[in-house]
């Protein structure tokens, strides 16, 4: 059996794109009940029409709603469950037990896909959670491929899913507290701030101002931290490396890896990424489409797929703990991001006229005689800007990201779900990664 691709719908636009671009699924958040719901593009009657449109195209489409719900928040995410069940998804993501049990009652013919949040790291959990009804068990990200074949060897009824792709949180499966201690925006409930992502310095005690009141600490040992963007607030730690970004991963990345996930038992293999953009949800999906289809075809790897995962935003990337033990190579210590990428996202083509001129909403700064690289679900070739005009069709030379569209000349056919890519874009004006 050929695996699934499996790609984030983090908005109604987002999930068209991901078709496009070769996914086989979707998985999109209920607005107020998942771990996304403060960057969550649906609202309730878009994520129930979007049901409707995924399967008119013979795909499929899970529903997240894995946070772990307060008291207060019971009844209303029952709610919740109901109305959405009405639409017959192909699938409830979640981890709560109780809501598991009660969805698995009065939606029997609803599946049930057991989130990444519940940290299932062995055969044991995930035979228990099999014989409750479960049908599906997204991986702990902590497993490597010989713990992987064992959970499969030992519950072969189960199905198994795994990230293959994205960001990750340097906690048990996400389940993050840094965003809860700093901020009092618990991750369990939706509303991450990505704390692990901010710049922090290092200091001796002694050497800058005393901590202020806001941070509710106080300096206990022979360092502490101040986030970039917060001075004065000081906090104790035992780490001792000046300019260190705390807890920050590098991105997972196995697409080279997907011939031992599949030998292992994996049959979806899942990107991460619903806040991501469509340059990155679009490329990353191709990529992987391709690399799954040569998997099929008992095609050897392609190493220039490689090379186009590169092109999108990334902190750098790692195996994780698939193949080894992770590391201090897992993190990366000295900034939230890669080095230059050799591309930026420089504009989506929203329309095309006979007279070969394209409109492109820019998202980063280009200009007549820039190289980019025209990205469709078919096509992908490079070219450079000959011509450019604005609304009004005057002749210009550069358009700016953030200021809307421009007519751009293009160097072939118009495609549906066509992407511009800036090549060797400098990194003075991005508004748009």
């Amino acid at each position: 059996m050929v695996p699934e691709l499996l790609a984030p719908a983090g908005s109604p636009e987002k999930m068209r794109y991901a078709f496009a671009y070769g996914a086989d699924a979707v998985y999109a958040g209920i607005p107020k009940f998942s771990l996304r719901a403060r960057e969550n593009g649906f609202r309730d009657a878009s994520l129930k029409e979007a049901i409707d449109t995924t399967h008119k195209l013979g795909k499929k489409i899970y529903i997240t709603a894995n946070i772990l719900p307060q008291n207060r928040k019971v009844e209303s995410f029952k709610k919740s469950l109901a109305y959405y069940a009405e639409a017959q998804p192909d699938a409830f993501i979640m981890s709560d037990p109780g809501l598991i049990q009660f969805v698995l009652k009065e939606f029997p013919g609803i599946p049930v896909h057991l989130s990444v949040q519940t940290n299932t790291m062995n055969w044991p959990s995930v035979q228990f959670w099999h014989d409750l009804g479960v049908q599906r068990t997204i991986l702990s990200r902590e497993l490597s491929l010989e713990e992987i074949f064992e959970i499969h060897e030992k519950v072969p009824g189960m199905e198994l899913e795994a990230f293959v792709h994205g960001s990750i949180c340097i906690a048990y499966s996400g389940r993050c507290l840094l965003s809860n201690y700093f901020n009092h925006r618990d991750a369990n409930q939706g509303t991450c701030t990505n704390s692990c992502r901010w710049e922090y310095n290092v200091h001796e005690a002694g050497e800058t101002p005393e901590p202020s009141s806001s941070c509710g600490s106080q300096i206990k040992g022979e360092y502490f931290i101040e986030e970039a963007n917060r001075p004065g607030e000081m906090m104790p730690i035992d780490e001792d490396e000046h300019g260190t970004y705390i807890m920050n991963s590098k991105d997972l990345r196995a697409i080279e890896f997907l011939k031992e996930l599949k030998a292992a038992g994996v049959m979806s293999f899942k990107i991460e990424g619903r806040s991501k953009s469509i340059y990155y949800l679009s490329l990353v999906a191709k990529t992987y489409r391709k690399a799954i289809d040569d998997l099929a075809d008992q095609r050897s790897f392609d190493p220039s797929l490689l090379e186009e995962i590169n092109k999108t935003a990334n902190r750098g990337f790692t195996s994780a703990f698939l193949i080894s033990n992770a590391n201090h190579d897992t993190e990366r210590f000295d900034s939230p991001q890669a080095g230059d990428l050799p591309q930026v996202f420089g504009g989506q083509v929203l329309d095309a006229r006979q007279d070969g001129m394209m409109q492109v909403e820019i998202k980063n700064r280009m200009e007549v005689g820039d190289e980019v690289e025209y990205i469709s679900p078919q096509n992908q070739y490079r070219f450079r800007i000959t011509a450019m005009e604005d609304k009004s069709g005057t002749a210009i030379s550069v358009a700016h990201g953030g200021n809307g569209s421009a007519w751009i000349a293009s160097a072939g056919p118009v495609e549906p779900h066509a992407l511009l890519s800036l090549v060797k874009q400098p990194a003075t004006e991005s508004v748009s990664a």
